[in-house]
């Protein structure tokens, strides 16, 4: 399986993201399709996904705002990778 998803943000608006609106943020591979990041942060981390939303970056990266449910505390995720 190829990894399109490159590392987890940790960034001041990235952590707010994730205590207020419970959504992780990724760098992913710029071809990456939407469905293709929810299948495999699905498969990484063992969550239930609401949506993911795209964007190009100034600099020609792709970040992944990947809105997790209610039953599933993006927090947790976090605070397994480390990043809280």
């Amino acid at each position: 399986m190829e990894y399109i998803i490159k590392y987890p943000l940790a960034t001041e608006k990235a952590i707010r993201m994730i205590e207020s609106e419970n959504t992780m943020t990724f760098v992913v591979e710029r071809k990456a399709r939407k469905p293709d990041i929810k299948k495999q942060v699905q498969e990484l981390y063992k969550v239930k996904i609401a949506k993911v939303n795209t964007t190009i970056t100034a600099k020609g990266t792709k970040k992944a705002y990947v809105t997790l449910t209610k039953e599933t505390p993006a927090i947790d995720i976090a605070t397994q990778l480390g990043i809280i």
